[in-house]
């Protein structure tokens, strides 16, 4: 179990949807500078890195995975941001394909267990950074693609401590919550405005490779995914993306410290997606769960004038205490 404080969310945001707009609206999105290095891929593509400032030389390294059609530039990522350097941790925004500001060179995007990009840059921070500790920590989406990464990799998935986030556990089940009801009409069609709009700036290179406009039509995140998500990356529909993709199948193999921070009341997910004896079986698995705090959300405080943000300091805590501990992430 988790040695974090308890979680006590604000009286003025106990609804799980209330927490998770806050969450999203009431984290400023400015925060420390960042300074973007773009990085290229093996098949012919870039990755924009964005680089917090050095709090000492030689401070350890975090790479930071945002959500869902986000960036390095939402709020909780400045947030984590902010709470890495003020604990000696620089921390490396990874840009997923196309979120960068601007339409990746080929057809590929990213999508919830595309870990050869994360494996990419660890390798080539290594390289630039050599010595130093690596560390990583992952949002929603990206908090998902990170457990992949660890289960997948076990002692070779090259860092040394890694955070989660809101991990969307269930991706069948959380595709079917953001399709219908309220959550549906909140932040499915949020997600799919978003996604519509990177098919339509990249329709002469998708022409030909999926159905653009069957994609363009859908209705739901996995009618999209059906369309698009799966053809594009080798999966033979919605179904087989989700399965194959499902974090939970690969938190039994994670093997260096983990922290997973997430609310049982998390709208997006289906009721009982959080797989908690699965979590209590791997002692390398650290459980930070509570009972409120909506996705992302986790906003305590007196007022909205006096709110707090509870998740990334917990998470910075929990990788900067063994990141002070370790001379370098494995070299493997």
């Amino acid at each position: 179990m988790s040695s974090s404080p308890a979680f006590r969310p604000a009286w003025w945001l106990r609804n799980p949807h209330a927490q998770t707009f806050a969450g999203r609206f009431m984290r400023p999105s400015a925060g420390v500078p960042l300074e973007r290095c773009r990085i290229g891929t093996p098949d012919g593509d870039f990755l924009d890195l964005d680089y917090a400032p050095e709090p000492a030389p030689g401070a350890p390294i975090v790479v930071l995975l945002h959500g869902l059609e986000g960036s390095t530039r939402r709020g909780y990522m400045s947030e984590m941001f902010r709470q890495l350097f003020v604990r000696g941790l620089r921390g490396v925004g990874m840009n997923f394909r196309g979120c960068g500001g601007e339409p990746n060179r080929v057809s590929r995007f990213y999508h919830s267990g595309e870990t050869g990009d994360l494996a990419h840059v660890v390798a080539e921070l290594r390289g630039r950074h050599p010595g130093r500790p690596i560390g990583a920590a992952g949002f929603s989406l990206g908090g998902n693609v990170l457990l992949k990464h660890l289960g997948e990799r076990g002692h070779d998935a090259g860092i040394a401590v890694a955070a989660a986030l809101s991990v969307p556990y269930d991706l069948a089940g959380c595709a079917a919550r953001l399709s219908g009801g309220l959550a549906g009409r909140t932040y499915g069609s949020h997600f799919l405005r978003a996604l519509r709009r990177k098919v339509r700036a990249k329709r002469g290179l998708l022409e030909g490779v999926v159905d653009v406009e069957r994609t363009l039509s859908a209705r739901t995140l996995r009618d999209y995914d059906d369309a698009l998500t799966a053809p594009l990356h080798g999966f033979s529909g919605a179904d087989d993306y989700y399965a194959r993709v499902d974090v939970r199948r690969h938190l039994a193999g994670i093997r260096l410290p983990t922290l997973l921070v997430q609310s049982r009341d998390d709208p997006f997910l289906p009721e009982g997606a959080i797989p908690e004896a699965a979590v209590a079986a791997n002692p390398h698995v650290t459980a930070a769960f509570t009972d409120r705090g909506g996705h992302l959300g986790f906003v305590e405080g007196a007022s909205p004038w006096r709110r707090r943000f509870w998740a990334e300091p917990v998470a910075a805590r929990f990788l900067a205490g063994r990141l002070s501990l370790s001379p370098s992430a494995p070299a493997r």
